[in-house]
């Protein structure tokens, strides 16, 4: 009854005869003949004005009548119409823009084409003929196009852009909509026109854009959001004019038709944003009726918007769910999750009117017609509804609709647009999945679904895209490889070339046909990727703004200069069609041009780098500075990418005094201080740099999530390490002497020793008032010298210190009074410091080392208080008393307030008059501390006795020391040097006499007058004669260069070793002066323990610095050498100072370093390792080579050179090439890659060039990268002539291992020479022939030279093919043209060389034929090489596997060029081991030629073919039988590897694995997975780590991941590699593809728990957290079930911790028989017998009948089971009493 709801719909009511007719099924019509529009046949009377029909001068009505509407000539014009479709049925053939769905997109008007069509005669009748008295019109469907399209329809699109301005939205049928920012609502306009009165009266200059700002649509709407628009205008259809649609997404627009009472629910309505409430949003719906609104709940909103940042404004497309009571409030639901279930209903149901049918409305669509690509129906049997090719799914894999969905039924669709002019009226619908749910469409597997977008971006090439369905006149359908996504070309873009016809039988385009293409859009509504297959397309650098990446090399031409809006010049470079640069004229050049225009002419091609992007802006800025684009540093685009330490350059933008900004690409830029842009101080940047400067700079520190990155131009390599020890040796308190080098009005900087900065402040410079501090500055001059500094603090990350030369800081500083730390305060005593801070209620005073006491207003005198800021001042010098000290929190309270008791100026000067009580002393003499002066002798008793010191004790609670140093008088007085201190025993006592104080923390000396703390001890010497008055004590002032002491070594740092002559004095030691037995040096703290004695002599004092340099060594070193003083041969010791990968620097003294290269460190080039020395090592090295003028210094640490000259030497020294002899075997490393070969260094002035024809035997595709400088290379001198500019020599083993012969040069070949050659080109008139082993000679062979007997032009390249080998003759020589010919006819070749073994291989192929086939002869004279004998090619390959075996040196040449297919021998030299077994047990060379006979008669083979079945394959020859027949075995191909990794043939395993897999069928998945798997077993057992990583990475990006990640796991276990398994399922953690999987974490778990060793059930457990956090919500039961049964089976689990997740689980699923179930198993199973039955009982207690029953029926079982009876008949009972409670 299909016809009569299509009548219905025109406003017709059918007659009952007119039923009875549209009953019959003939009356439906074939799929070519749907038209859009049914025309009335064209009578002679009528073609000059046609009647026009009813149906389109009348409104739609519903008649209740029966009668019809149409007049008599009507149904006279629709009966002669139907005849019609009967005879274009009969005749076969379509009408023009039939119904093949793709006719929307640029195909010509039906009308026109419709007269063409009727002058065809039938062919043929159809098997089915049209009722004749047919009167329906057909709805033909058809999609949009952009000249189809008018003012007023009303689409469905789906937002893809988003910008300041408008809406971007992707339309049906790849069209594409802007919506302005003033076509979105009437509230968002209002909002706009406030937002502009307001900025006038505030501004009146305002610009529109600025007032554009106050609205943002990113924050309004999101892309993937489908809302309705309505088309407001087509821009101008001029030829260069753009199309572009007008949209406009205003509800009063895009709702018409709707009214109060047309308002059914399930329909989609169009609303905006009017007000934000408590519990949801009010929306305006755009209706006649102003009382009507909207109400937006706030848990209808859907979970990607936030309702807080919902604006007014704002339009939502939205589902009508209801109205309220008295209908002026319509709920509406804009969740479109939910929405887009139609499973669950949501679908319109009724229908007022027609005019309800509105885009985005999801309805059932009943199918009345279909084709192969489109879908016609009708909905509610009201209006028609069509589905062209895109939207009915068609295009996806080729699709047949027709059989997906038949007629009559029913089906869910999405109404996607309006047809306003179309008469019946009928709307656009989509069958596509994603767009009835109101989502996007996704691709790939189901729990790895990505955007299409995400797996094929824009411009992406495609290199196999295979033709999937063809649409004769619009273009094709590709399969681009990704699943549930095609793409579609334009006819116009197949080809660069016009495309007459497209069809899917012929033609380049036909179907499975592939094709190189390029994605150059994407249609997210449709679906669809818009492809081109153009060439120049596909050739195009870039397509859009978007692929120029930032950092990226480009290549273009330059466009035209340009005066930017400074006035500067620019230049625009030309990238690629529609894309150009911008290239500043900072960026022009590393310097500034004075005459751009003549560099940058129009069409001149530059490279440049791509700085910035700015796509919005349609903006590309490039640089063409060579400092940036020729650097080799990965360019820095993102802040992620940086790690502290990275170099790179950098530009300078915005110069400050403090520092300047540096901008790198893209938006990552980094501020650099001024402190870090040198090595010295700057005061202003600004003077040093400038903007636009390119500076190399290093990564401080970097935050990547807060984009901050801090840089510095400083090298941390020029480092001084003499400044470096200087500034560690530096401790608070110290007191140095400076030079002035910088003075300002308020400071100075000092050098205070070897490149050490301090800075003095005015206030530091004495201790009175402000106006002396002034007038010391004035007198501080650069230049001069100023001594009793005292160092405060220490800066460690700038390398300087502060300073002060206040009087009252340094006296304490010499008494060694100055605090430096809280730990040397005491409560009562005066300290010096000065002022820090000061506030209103207190003030802070600062002691050494940043120290900082609290001063409070009440600790201050009185007269103090009334002045302002108490009368101090910043850094004045202050005097107070320490009242509290609390040493853990870190804080100290000072008063300045006068006691009478206590001066303050002298009360830490002078000692105590009585000190605490000595406890039990050793000396009787002493009773207490106040005992104890300097020169006190006592006696002690030692307590311990350590390698640098004893210690001992004065008395329990007095402890002291006596240093190495002061134990003897003299040399001799030592009885064991290394271990002085070996003779004294614990408890001994010894007399000594006191120095002063030792500090234990800071290894000081002190005086004795200084403070007492708990780290400090007293300093003594057992010397009591030599020492008795302070005079008598060493000092460093005292000590002289020249003298000599005895010292005792105290540490051996790594160049020096430190020792001490005295108790307060020390000195060091370098290494070099530390003995002149180098030998010794390769041990220094063996054979100079801590602790031994050394005779020394003072070298150099520098009291300031506080150094002293002393030396042990009798003879002048190598330190006093000068550079013109060396001479060659001299040994002398060097320290290994820096290791680079092709040499190591070392050092012989301060002023003389040089490095030694790879060829000179060793006499065996593989033991020359510069990884093998270490930093700071010292070895000896020899002078080989001096070039004064340069300063050039060569060296060898070969030890040939610096041990004996008898020692092997393997890799002898080439000093000079004359050394080098041809077939010489020499080893050298690799110096230069070059394009035309390799440069080796075979020594320090020699060098040897290896081309690449002399590279390896292998051909290596890409050689480059099998060669790197500093590789050892082994080869053999080719040549070396004086002519040459280097020697060269070859790196081929066959040369190097063989007897290599000179290549044959053109003065060689003599006339009449038979040479072995091979074809290198084949031409119709003749041969081009290269001769062997020559210096690529070559030659024609003419045609007329070929044979003896004519030969065809036609059969040259069948008789030759490129790289035949053939024996040839020279016929005649022009050597001043280089030409040779040559001649191959057999008569000529055949008696000049007897030697069997070189004949061609097409003469053994003849001889061979001429014999096979049992009798039949050719003659001599007839050349027949090119022919062969299907019947003897078995003989042939056993013949020449025979000639093979029987040849001297085991090559064939005739052998050689059998047909090689997947690595199997076709020349048969691997198979029938045992035919040649006779040949090849015999060792008669002689016999050789004898059985090689031309005449050889055929034998009878032996078909040994089925020992493989009986046996299995025993050889390589029958493994690559068996692949031949199943190349698509996995199976076969591991046992194949197998057996090579049986044999040790590790790399033919792997070659065979790559074989497997470029063999295999690509569609046998499971059959390349297996050999992944065993291609990773077998680098799993030999491989290094990072070789099983690149081809696991390798095998998940060609098989499905997770399966490779399991087996990879699988492998790593069974070897034993459990670690790294568990490194494996940490990196799975953090692939999202991967964790949604519960099996995964349940495998992750059971790992940890059980096969892990040691278990780690506590990370296992943690898993479960994690775990639910990935999966989804639906699993999260079934995870938690998993994870507790796992403490029930595991030998680590904790059974009652799994009994507490069960608990939780039945408590919130009570109802749920698998949890209960799971449980009471477990419990079975792992637990005792009262859980069991405590768990059956609660289980009978819950779920319904039918659940109770089976649980005791399986708790009765389980107690009969056990054999418990009693249980048994307590289970029946409690069974008994649930059906009695049950039935009462």
């Amino acid at each position: 009854m299909g016809a009569v709801k299509r009548k219905a719909d025109q406003g017709a009511t059918p007659s009952k005869k007119e039923k009875v007719a549209s009953s019959h099924r003939s009356v439906k019509r074939r799929k070519s003949d749907v038209a859009a529009d049914p025309a009335p046949a064209k009578s002679k009377p009528e073609r000059a004005a046609p009647k026009p029909s009813v149906f389109k001068d009348e409104e739609t009505s519903f008649p209740r009548g029966g009668a019809s509407v149409l007049t008599p000539l009507e149904h006279k014009q629709i009966q002669i119409k139907a005849n019609q479709d009967v005879l274009f049925e009969q005749a076969g053939v379509k009408r023009t823009g039939g119904d093949d769905g793709f006719s929307d997109m640029g195909s010509e008007d039906e009308a026109t084409a419709t007269p063409k069509t009727k002058e065809k005669k039938p062919l043929k009748r159809g098997n089915r003929s049209r009722a004749v008295g047919e009167e329906e019109p057909l709805v033909r469907a058809e999609g949009l196009s952009y000249k189809k399209l008018s003012p007023g329809t009303i689409v469905l699109g789906q937002i893809i852009d988003i910008s300041h301005q408008d809406l971007v939205l992707a339309l049906p049928n790849n069209l594409v909509g802007y919506v302005p920012l003033t076509a979105v609502s009437d509230r968002l306009n209002q909002r706009l026109e406030k937002s502009l009165r307001e900025d006038d009266a505030n501004n009146d200059d305002g610009s529109d854009d600025e007032d554009a700002e106050h609205v943002d649509l990113r924050d309004m709407f999101s892309v993937g959001q489908y809302v309705r628009a309505c088309i407001m205008a087509t821009n101008d259809d001029s030829a260069r004019a753009k199309k572009r649609l007008e949209l406009s997404i205003e509800p009063k627009l895009v709702n018409k038709g709707l009214t109060k009472r047309k308002i059914p629910v399930n329909s989609m309505i169009q609303a905006s944003v009017v007000s934000n409430e408590d519990h949801g949003l009010v929306m305006h719906l755009g209706l006649d009726d102003p009382k009507l609104t909207g109400f937006l709940a706030k848990s209808e909103l859907g979970s990607k918007v936030e309702y807080s940042k919902v604006q007014e404004g704002t339009v939502f497309m939205c589902l009508i769910t209801g109205l309220n009571a008295d209908g002026r409030i319509v709920k509406l639901s804009a969740n479109h999750t939910k929405v887009g279930n139609v499973a669950k209903g949501n679908t319109l149901t009724e229908a007022p009117t027609i005019d309800v049918f509105l885009p985005g409305t999801a309805v059932d669509v009943l199918v009345v017609d279909t084709t192969s690509s489109t879908v016609t129906g009708k909905i509610l049997g009201l209006i028609d509804a069509t589905a062209d090719a895109y939207h009915s799914g068609a295009t996806q894999r080729a699709a047949d609709v027709s059989q997906k969905y038949k007629i009559g039924s029913k089906v869910k669709a999405r109404i996607l647009f309006t047809c306003p002019d179309s008469e019946p009226r009928k709307v656009g619908v989509s069958l596509l999945e994603h767009v009835v749910a109101l989502s996007s469409r996704m691709s790939g597997k189901p729990k790895e679904r990505k955007s299409p977008l995400d797996l094929l971006p824009i411009s992406t090439l495609v290199d196999s895209a295979k033709v999937v369905k063809v649409a004769p006149s619009q273009g094709a359908f590709f399969d681009l490889g990704i699943r549930d996504v095609v793409g579609f070309c334009h006819i116009s873009r197949l080809s660069d070339d016009k495309v007459d016809i497209l069809s899917e039988e012929a033609g380049a385009f036909k179907l499975e046909s592939k094709h190189r293409a390029r994605i150059i859009g994407y249609n997210a509504l449709d679906g669809l990727f818009q492809l081109s297959l153009e060439q120049k397309v596909l050739d195009q650098p870039f397509l859009r703004i978007e692929d120029v990446k930032a950092g990226e090399l480009v290549k273009g031409k330059v466009h035209k200069l340009i005066a930017d809006k400074n006035g500067a010049t620019a230049v625009l470079v030309h990238l690629a069609d529609g894309i150009t640069g911008l290239v500043s004229e900072m960026h022009l050049a590393d310097v500034r041009l004075q005459h751009p225009e003549r560099k940058f002419r129009e069409g001149v091609p530059v490279t440049a780098r791509v700085l910035y992007t700015e796509p919005a802006r349609h903006q590309i800025q490039l640089t063409l500075r060579k400092s940036l684009v020729n650097t080799d540093v990965e360019p820095w685009t993102s802040y992620s990418m940086l790690s502290k330490g990275a170099t790179g350059p950098g530009l300078l933008v915005n110069v400050r005094r403090n520092g300047a900004t540096v901008r790198f690409y893209g938006d990552v830029k980094a501020w650099l201080p001024a402190a870090e842009m040198s090595e010295a101080f700057i005061e202003d940047a600004r003077q040093h740099f400038k903007n636009g400067q390119v500076v190399n700079v290093r990564v401080l520190s970097v935050n990547a999530e807060e984009h901050q990155l801090l840089v510095s131009c400083k090298d941390p390599a020029a480092v001084d390490t003499n400044k470096e020890a200087a500034f560690s040796a530096l401790n608070p308190g110290d007191i140095v002497k400076g030079t002035v080098i910088e003075k300002s009005d308020d400071s100075a900087i000092l050098d205070i020793g070897n490149g050490v900065k301090g800075m003095l402040r005015i206030g530091h410079l004495t201790d009175g008032s402000e106006k002396k501090d002034i007038s010391t500055m004035k007198k501080i001059r650069v230049g001069g010298a100023l001594e009793g500094l005292v160092i405060l603090t220490k800066h460690g990350k700038s390398r300087t210190a502060t300073i002060s030369n206040k009087p009252s800081l340094l006296k304490d500083a010499q008494a060694s009074k100055l605090a430096i730390s809280i730990e040397d305060l005491q409560a009562g005593e005066t300290v010096h410091g000065f002022i820090r801070g000061i506030l209103p209620d207190k003030v802070f005073v600062e002691l050494g080392n940043g120290i900082s006491g609290v001063l409070f207003k009440s600790q201050l005198p009185d007269e103090m208080l009334s002045a302002p800021n108490f009368g101090l001042r910043q850094d004045q010098s202050v005097a107070a008393r320490v009242t509290h000290v609390d040493s853990n929190k870190g804080y100290f309270w000072l008063s300045m307030k006068s006691e009478s008791d206590l001066d303050g100026a002298n009360t830490v000067d002078t000692p105590a008059t009585a000190g605490p009580t000595l406890v039990n002393p050793i000396d009787p003499k002493l009773t207490s501390t106040s005992d104890i002066q300097f020169g006190t002798l006592a006696t002690v008793r030692i307590r311990a006795v350590k390698d640098t010191q004893i210690n001992v004790e004065l008395a329990e609670n007095v402890l002291g020391r006596v240093s190495v140093a002061e134990l003897f008088d003299g040399w001799d007085s030592i009885p064991d040097k290394k271990r002085p201190t070996a003779h004294f025993k614990v408890n001994d006592r010894i007399q000594v006499r006191v120095l002063g104080r030792h500090d234990s923390r800071n290894f000081r000396f002190l005086p004795i007058t200084s403070r007492r703390t708990h780290h400090t001890i007293i300093e003594m010497t057992a010397n009591t004669e030599k020492i008795r008055t302070q005079a008598d004590v060493l000092s460093l002032e005292k000590v002289r260069p020249g003298s000599s002491y005895v010292a005792f070594v105290n540490n051996v740092a790594d160049r020096y070793v430190w020792v001490n002559i005295s108790a307060n004095v020390r000195g060091r030691i370098d290494f070099f002066d530390l003995t002149d037995d180098l030998e010794k040096l390769s041990a220094v703290e063996e054979n100079f323990p801590v602790g031994s004695a050394l005779k020394v002599c003072v070298k150099a004092v520098d009291v300031a610095a506080g150094r002293l340099d002393l030396t042990t060594v009798s003879t002048v070193t190598g330190k006093a050498l000068t550079f013109q003083d060396l001479k060659v041969g001299h040994i002398l010791p060097a320290r290994v100072t820096k290791l680079h990968d092709a040499s190591i620097v070392v050092q012989i003294n301060d002023n003389i370093a040089a490095p030694i290269f790879l060829e000179q460190l060793a006499d065996d080039y593989d033991e020359a390792k510069p990884s093998k020395f270490k930093v700071g090592d010292i070895l000896r090295v020899c002078v080989v080579d001096i070039d004064i003028p340069n300063k050039r210094l060569g060296l060898s640490a070969r030890p040939s050179r610096v041990l004996s000259s008898s020692l092997p030497v393997k890799d002898p020294e080439i000093k000079d090439r004359t050394q080098l002899k041809v077939h010489q075997v020499v080893r050298g490393f690799i110096k230069h890659v070059a394009n035309n070969g390799v440069y080796v260094r075979l020594g320090p002035h020699v060098q040897a060039y290896v081309r690449v024809g002399h590279l390896s035997d292998q051909y290596i595709k890409d050689w480059k990268s099998a060669f790197h400088v500093d590789q050892l290379v082994t080869g053999k001198i080719i040549l070396n002539k004086e002519d040459m500019q280097n020697p060269q020599m070859s790196l081929k083993t066959s040369v190097v291992l063989g007897d290599y012969t000179e290549p044959m040069q053109l003065s060689d070949l003599k006339v009449g020479q038979v040479v072995t050659a091979k074809v290198r080109h084949v031409e119709d008139f003749g041969v081009f022939l290269v001769v062997d082993n020559s210096n690529n000679l070559s030659g024609l062979c003419h045609i007329t030279q070929l044979s003896d007997a004519a030969v065809d032009k036609e059969k040259i390249k069948e008789m030759y093919k490129k790289d035949d080998v053939v024996k040839a003759k020279v016929t005649k020589l022009e050597p001043e043209r280089r030409k040779i010919s040559f001649t191959l006819k057999y008569s000529q070749v055949k008696g000049d060389d007897e030697d069997e073994e070189m004949e061609d291989a097409s003469d053994a192929e003849l001889d061979e034929d001429t014999t096979s086939d049992g009798g039949i002869e050719l003659d001599d004279d007839v050349d027949m090489r090119s022919v062969k004998s299907a019947e003897s090619e078995d003989e042939e390959l056993a013949d020449a596997d025979e000639a093979e075996d029987k040849s001297d040196d085991g090559v064939s040449k005739a052998a050689a060029q059998g047909l090689s297919t997947s690595g199997f021998d076709w020349t048969g030299a691997a198979l029938d081991f045992n035919e040649q077994k006779g040949a090849a047990e015999s060792d008669d060379e002689d016999d050789a030629p004898k059985k090689k006979k031309k005449g050889k008669k055929a034998t009878i083979k032996e078909d040994r073919t089925g020992d493989l079945d009986a046996f299995g394959p025993q050889s390589v020859a029958d493994y690559e039988r068996l692949l031949l027949g199943q190349p698509n075995s996995a199976e076969m191909w591991v046992r194949y590897m197998v057996f090579q990794r049986e044999l040790d043939e590790i790399e033919k395993a792997r070659q065979i694995a790559r074989r497997a897999l470029a063999t295999i069928n690509p569609r046998e998945e499971k059959e390349k997975m297996d050999v992944w798997t065993a291609l990773l077993h077998l680098e799993n057992d030999f491989a290094s780590d990072d070789a099983v990583d690149s081809v696991f990475k390798e095998a998940c990006q060609n098989n499905d991941s997770r399966e490779m990640h399991e087996r990879m796991i699988k492998i790593y276990l069974s070897s034993g590699k459990v670690d790294k398994a568990d490194t494996l399922y940490q990196s799975m953690m953090k692939n999202k593809s991967f964790t949604p999987d519960p099996q995964f974490w349940l495998s992750y778990a059971t790992f940890l728990m059980d096969v892990l060793q040691p278990p780690s059930p506590t990370r296992a457990r943690a898993l479960l957290q994690r775990a639910t956090q990935s999966v989804a919500s639906p699993q999260h039961r079934y995870l938690t079930q998993k994870f507790a049964a796992l403490e029930f089976k595991s030998a680590n689990g904790d059974a009652e911790r799994g009994r507490t997740i069960f608990e939780g689980l039945v408590d919130t699923w009570p109802k749920k028989g698998d949890v209960w179930d799971m449980y009471v198993a477990l419990e079975m199973s792992h637990g005792d017998q009262d859980k069991v039955r405590d768990l059956f009982e609660r289980m009978s207690k819950v779920g319904k009948s039918s659940r109770v029953k089976t649980v005791f029926k399986r708790w009765a079982e389980w107690e009969s089971g056990g054999g418990n009876r009693k249980g048994v008949e307590k289970v029946k009972a409690l069974e008994e009493q649930w059906r009695e409670k049950k039935a009462g």
